[in-house]
């Protein structure tokens, strides 16, 4: 695991993760100079009176050709798999120090307001987005009319259903969004700042801040 605070340096440590081993070859080669060899000294002591016959040879010639084919395939698809490993890293290096959206239900509230999100399987009428201190008492409401299915992001300045600003904090988060008459399914956004890059070795994931470690996929919008 290799945390990420400069892009300088996220570059430096993807590099080296993405550094690969030539291909050795000598394993391939040595497989075939052997069957060669064991085809040559097949042919060269077979029984005179019960030779091999041309199609027993093409079969054998038919087989290790396959072999060695799937062989350079595989080797092919390694390699493609690590040059997109090393692209994904890079992309994911890029957003180091920005704020994205990712599935969770707080937001904190600063002098400068705060940021959340909601995000819709289809379009909705409207979207009403509860807001709660962390006794669970309803704060604020934030309502959208005519939203588009994706997600979507919102700032909440503060101002508190009793008309006054709400304390600087952490809050949590509830939507609920309908059409028509019709419930539609809907989930909350977490806003964070990307602090680092974590390349294991079947994926490339984010350390957002306090929030934890996501999937480049589990991104649901960059801010």
């Amino acid at each position: 695991m290799s945390t990420v605070t400069q892009t300088q340096s996220a570059q430096n440590i993807l590099s080296g993760l993405a550094r690969t081993e030539p291909v050795n070859k000598k394993g391939d080669e040595s497989a075939q100079t052997r069957f060669l060899t064991l085809l040559t000294a097949q042919l060269r002591n077979q029984d005179p009176m019960n030779p091999l016959e041309n199609a027993e040879v093409t079969s054998q010639l038919a087989q290790m050709s396959t072999v060695d084919g799937i062989e350079r395939l595989n080797g092919l698809f390694e390699k493609m798999l690590s040059a997109q490993e090393s692209a994904e890293s890079l992309q994911a290096a890029a957003l180091v120090g920005r704020g994205v959206l990712v599935p969770g239900r707080a937001m904190t509230l600063t002098e400068a307001g705060a940021v959340g999100g909601f995000e819709l399987t289809e379009p909705a009428d409207q979207v009403v987005m509860t807001i709660k201190d962390a006794h669970g008492l309803e704060v604020a409401r934030v309502e959208f009319s005519g939203v588009e299915a994706g997600s979507h992001n919102f700032v909440w300045d503060g101002s508190a259903l009793d008309g006054q600003r709400a304390a600087n904090g952490q809050y949590s988060l509830s939507v609920t969004a309908t059409s028509g008459d019709r419930r539609i399914d809907a989930n909350t956004l977490e806003f964070g700042l990307v602090s680092g890059v974590i390349r294991g070795p079947k994926s490339t994931d984010l350390q957002v801040g306090a929030l934890g470690i996501f999937k480049v996929g589990e991104i649901r919008q960059i801010l």
